[in-house]
């Protein structure tokens, strides 16, 4: 259990207004995304924190070949 704690203690949590800067979008779209599942996120009291290894792989998940 210690390791356990250790590692949390490396882990980066953004906010969604922070999520919504890094992505280039509205607040109300990170919250769309974490209500639909799409994202993951964990509550802290009212608000939502969320690890950013998280909103990089879901942004790398996003991208697609247009061309």
């Amino acid at each position: 259990m210690a390791a356990n704690s250790s590692d949390i203690s490396e882990v980066k949590f953004l906010t969604i207004a922070e999520v919504a800067t890094m992505m280039r979008v509205s607040k109300m779209t990170v919250y769309r995304l974490v209500h639909g599942g799409d994202l993951p996120a964990h509550r802290v009291g009212r608000s939502f924190r969320v690890q950013e290894k998280d909103v990089t792989e879901y942004i790398q998940r996003s991208f697609y070949d247009a061309g």
